[in-house]
């Protein structure tokens, strides 16, 4: 059992804690892009505009909580692994953004254009169900593995070992 144990805390510290998380910070982002993306689709904001097509409104409506996200997952997430570069660390993280967002505009799309679909429902699930379950794969394994990655060398965790060091070092004996 201690083998199990420690299997599972592993576990826990490696992924799990990081997916509970990116799942909070995506449901806040979530609510965002949902609730923008339906009060431009019925015309809240105005009538006749791209911006209440159904690809205009996911293009807006996703826009707004990739900034929302970003800022949770800068700040909470991924905290420990978060980049003194806070603009190179944006921009990579607007790159696989921008990749899950083409994931849901690319179903939407499929649904709307190529299969008829064109009701706020069908569009609300085309791009809020299926192309944000696919894109929220896609985002996790690139935020995770490459934006604040372990392996980033100016990451905050850096700084934290040679602190870390420099006290062990410079420490009290009995202390």
């Amino acid at each position: 059992m201690p083998g199990i144990r420690r299997l599972m805390q592993r576990a826990w510290h490696g992924v799990i804690a990081y997916a509970v998380k990116f799942g909070v910070v995506g449901l806040i982002g979530l609510v965002v892009d949902v609730t923008l993306f339906n009060m431009l689709r019925v015309g809240v904001f105005g009538e006749g505009h791209w911006a209440q097509s159904a690809i205009g409104a996911k293009v807006i409506s996703t826009s707004v909580a990739i900034v929302v996200n970003w800022i949770g997952n800068r700040y909470w997430t991924f905290r420990a692994h978060r980049r003194r570069n806070y603009v190179r660390e944006f921009a990579e993280y607007l790159v696989v953004s921008l990749g899950g967002m083409a994931i849901a505009v690319g179903c939407l799309w499929v649904s709307h254009h190529v299969l008829g679909f064109t009701s706020i429902l069908a569009d609300n699930i085309a791009s809020n169900v299926i192309g944000l379950g696919l894109g929220t794969l896609f985002r996790f394994v690139l935020y995770r593995y490459w934006v604040y990655g372990h392996h980033r060398a100016d990451g905050r965790t850096a700084l934290e070992k040679v602190a870390e060091a420099e006290e062990a070092l410079f420490e009290e004996p009995g202390r």
